[in-house]
């Protein structure tokens, strides 16, 4: 892209920063970056404009239509030139959905190709991220892959491999890499309470992915995968459902961020969409000791941010505004302290403090306009209330008010 974006205003609109409330402002902007943030008569009553939200955990390689009848066949089956087009309309309804941050926690090539497209303006689309999985064979990533189906993605079984797997990653481009210290709910005949990799392999991923400059994000569902995790100094927790007192210190103490991932559980828990017999058993088992320690954690201050795990066939995309009014209702926050965790302190834990989640001078043009003013009633914050979408200083969708 070429030549210098014209100065656009939003004026005399209520607004929330990501932090605070300012009051009726006037918002002005030059193509990806606010330039001003001023008070202002009201002119626009009814309506608000918050940052867009920041989902720290998606799964955007999956169909962007209908849910796929074979989850774990479609990706495999699948040229990556088509599921390059499905993985941009899937980052592109979030963004229609108010969310203009994803990262992508089991990335390959697709993601960090669209991506690129859409920090180069090819593609107007929202900021993501992408991790590659550095998992052992039979553990919770390889498994997502029928057992005896022979092209899978790399796995790590030795330090060395461990190594040479986040030294892959970076090379590619990507911003962290996903580690598992337990097993998973969807993979296909594990245990949720097996041990993936060894300590010593652990240990060498989350040293060699720091000293390349990348983040850790470690799936959890166990104490003691949860205790591996903290131990070895990984860089964000994902699901964290077996949280006992005996963690809140430490997760506190680093200021760590947990991703709850609630709707996910919920859903293949209840039946709510088609699912194995396997895979409900294993998500009851999994809110049963979540719902036993979530309330606590948040109550000690533990830190909780938006992370949905939304593949399109469980967690729509788009459904991540139902994330964070469930996340306040589990963590009995008030709805501002709620708005942060999805915006502000979401892109703090994915390393973008500096780029969005919050609208002020220098940041990204990334917001959302609604009805109602979600700060205070989080019950706002819905889709239904979308007036307009801005990702990267360009409308995504809705139109702005006049």
């Amino acid at each position: 892209m070429t030549g210098t974006a014209p100065e656009q205003t939003l004026d005399g609109i209520a607004l929330w920063d990501g932090e605070r409330a300012v009051g009726p402002a006037r918002l002005t902007w030059s193509g990806d970056r606010v330039l001003a943030v001023e008070e202002a008569p009201e002119r626009h009553p009814g309506l608000s404009v918050v940052p867009g939200l920041v989902d720290t955990h998606v799964h955007l390689g999956y169909p962007a239509g209908e849910p796929a009848k074979d989850a774990s066949a479609w990706p495999i089956l699948t040229p990556p030139e088509e599921r390059s087009l499905h993985v941009a309309a899937n980052a592109l309804r979030c963004a229609r959905g108010g969310v203009t941050t994803l990262r992508d926690l089991a990335a390959d090539s697709v993601q960090l190709a669209v991506g690129r497209a859409f920090e180069a303006g090819v593609l107007v689309g929202p900021r993501l991220l992408s991790h590659g999985q550095v998992g052992m064979t039979a553990g919770h990533g390889d498994l997502f892959v029928p057992p005896h189906y022979p092209h899978r993605p790399a796995t790590a079984d030795s330090p060395d491999e461990c190594r040479r797997l986040v030294r892959v990653w970076a090379r590619t481009g990507a911003s962290g890499v996903k580690i598992y210290t337990s097993g998973g709910v969807l993979s296909m005949g594990d245990k949720v309470g097996w041990r993936n990799q060894t300590r010593e392999e652990i240990r060498t991923t989350v040293d060699e992915a720091h000293a390349l400059g990348m983040l850790v994000a470690a799936h959890t569902h166990t104490a003691e995968g949860l205790d591996i995790a903290l131990e070895e100094g990984v860089d964000s927790i994902e699901h964290g459902t077996a949280i006992l007192e005996r963690h809140h210190a430490t997760l506190v103490e680093r200021n760590l961020p947990v991703a709850p991932t609630l709707l996910i559980n919920d859903i293949i828990a209840e039946g709510r969409r088609p699912v194995s017999a396997e895979a409900q058993a294993k998500a009851r088992d999994v809110v049963a000791l979540r719902d036993a320690g979530f309330a606590r954690a948040a109550g000690a201050g533990v830190r909780f941010v938006l992370g949905t795990d939304a593949s399109g066939q469980f967690v729509a995309f788009g459904d991540q505004m139902e994330e964070v009014r469930t996340m306040a209702a589990m963590f009995g926050w008030t709805a501002e302290r709620t708005l942060v965790a999805a915006t502000s302190d979401a892109a703090d834990a994915i390393g973008l403090r500096a780029v969005t989640g919050r609208l002020r001078p220098g940041l990204g043009g990334d917001f959302v306009v609604l009805r109602g003013r979600p700060w205070e009633d989080v019950d706002a914050l819905r889709t239904e209330n979308i007036v307009a979408v801005v990702s990267r200083g360009r409308v995504v969708a809705g139109a702005l008010p006049a």
